[in-house]
């Protein structure tokens, strides 16, 4: 569970660190067939990553680790690489990186009354290259310009139509529906399900950047983190006024 309501879940480092750390325990046991992840309360799954927060404690072994990887990224490859389906019940608005969280899970079902959307340009932020495929192969190449280049926020039916959600539900029946949609999964044949997910994430695999085009996006995300822009954004965004860009 995303565990912050009273910051509306917003992802902090220690959060995504708990993702990575649940599934990776929870891999190794064929017991577990399906995981479920949302948002604490009905206001919000999560309203993005939170920039300004910090880990807090973390062993030796995972420093290590979080030296050649962000906790964002330990927190989506543990989804993709989890053996079993995982699900996005998303029960409250998501915007941001919580939004491409929930794209990772492989099953997206939702209340009919929330609210997605890819807010980065409205913040001054270059999104990840690795992100940006995902939401590519969610919702298509038209989609996904649309919702990067206007950081527009969407309403259930809409992210339904687009494919960024699967089953849209009363918030009532939104989690009865996601346990039994768990439940059918789990009754299904371990070893199957397993090399289904392995299949689908070699599939995905094979569209991966080139080295040399992921350095060129790197270094475009590298130079948006200390530009002018994202300060401004992000002031523009506590403030609850109109950014003023400058492209700098």
């Amino acid at each position: 569970m995303l565990n912050r309501p009273e910051k509306r879940n917003a992802l902090t480092p220690d959060m995504l660190i708990q993702i990575y750390q649940s599934l990776s325990t929870h891999s190794a046991n064929d017991d577990i067939r399906a995981v479920i992840i949302r948002g604490a309360g009905n206001k919000a799954f999560s309203a993005g990553y939170d920039i300004s927060a910090i880990p807090t404690t973390v062993s030796p072994e995972l420093k290590e680790l979080l030296n050649k990887k962000s906790p964002f990224d330990l927190a989506i490859e543990s989804i993709i690489n989890y053996p079993y389906p995982v699900i996005a019940m998303i029960n409250g608005n998501a915007f941001g990186g919580a939004c491409d969280l929930a794209v990772t899970c492989d099953i997206r079902i939702a209340a009919n009354d929330i609210k997605m959307g890819m807010v980065p340009a409205r913040l001054g932020i270059v999104y990840f290259p690795a992100g940006i495929q995902r939401v590519i192969r969610t919702v298509g190449w038209t989609h996904a310009k649309e919702m990067f280049f206007t950081g527009r926020t969407y309403e259930a039916l809409k992210l339904k139509e687009m494919g960024m959600l699967d089953y849209l539900v009363t918030r009532e029946e939104l989690e009865t529906f996601t346990l039994d949609f768990a439940k059918e999964i789990s009754d299904n044949a371990p070893l199957a399900i397993k090399g289904t997910k392995r299949i689908f994430n070699l599939i995905a695999e094979s569209q991966h950047l080139g080295e040399e085009a992921i350095q060129e996006a790197a270094d475009w995300v590298e130079k948006a983190f200390k530009s002018n822009d994202l300060k401004e954004g992000q002031a523009a965004f506590l403030e609850k006024r109109k950014p003023l860009f400058k492209g700098k």
